[in-house]
């Protein structure tokens, strides 16, 4: 199956665009959390026209860059530093942590939607959790039986990328975000994305076969904690 071309980037990205990628980059974490929160402030339809302009697929209108930048003119001229994750750590520890409600897209590999496009949908709170960042749910079979389709999983994001060879990740890279046991590759800059379902077949061939990733084209990796499987009733 081929995969869905993707959207190239505009020819001509304008200043007042470049400006609020800058902006964005800075902010981000500080004056807002994601791209649901900053398209409500800007007025945008959906989150995904702000992912859009980071991209560099569209330029933002020089109406909307004013509105970003009277809206967080204190964390701009650094009067404001304090961040976000800093004022609520009392609160996620009473709460749990957030959970995205992000689905696959339809492709030959699991692939999610981007977290920065959603908003929380509840908290999970439950002991042994407290030192994590964010709940996912799966959407298919890949890493199946370790992960079953529609269980959620409690993740804590690896700022440092050290990666312990034989367990479960949440990796992003490039434009591909899925969960993979990552094993041990033939250099120490790369790694092997293995899927634990080896018994599902398309032809002689394994339907989820396992491929090679640089550590350094990894933007987030995030390690598996903790599962919650649903019941089944």
């Amino acid at each position: 199956m081929n995969d869905t071309p993707k959207a190239n980037k505009i020819k001509t990205i304008r200043p007042e665009t470049l400006e609020f990628i800058i902006l964005y980059n800075q902010l981000k974490g500080k004056a807002f959390l994601g791209n649901a929160q900053l398209s409500e402030v800007l007025g945008f339809n959906s989150p995904s026209s702000i992912t859009e302009i980071i991209k560099s697929r569209q330029n933002i209108d020089p109406e909307k860059l004013r509105i970003f930048k009277e809206k967080y003119a204190e964390f701009i001229s650094g009067a404001k530093t304090d961040t976000i994750q800093e004022k609520n750590t009392e609160k996620r520890t009473e709460e749990g942590i957030p959970m995205y409600e992000i689905s696959a897209t339809a492709s030959g590999v699991e692939v999610y939607n981007d977290i920065n496009d959603s908003m929380p949908v509840g908290r999970m709170n439950f002991p042994g959790i407290e030192d994590c960042d964010f709940a996912l749910p799966v959407w298919g079979h890949s890493m199946y039986p370790y992960l079953e389709n529609g269980c959620w999983v409690a993740l804590k994001v690896i700022h440092d990328k050290k990666i312990l060879p034989g367990e479960v990740y949440y990796i992003e890279w490039g434009e591909y975000r899925m969960y993979k046991r990552l094993l041990v590759g033939d250099s120490p800059e790369e790694v092997v994305a293995h899927s634990d379902n080896t018994t599902e077949m398309i032809g002689n061939r394994l339907k989820y076969a396992p491929f090679i990733i640089k550590i350094a084209d990894i933007k987030k990796l995030c390690l598996v904690k903790d599962i919650h499987k649903k019941h089944n009733h």
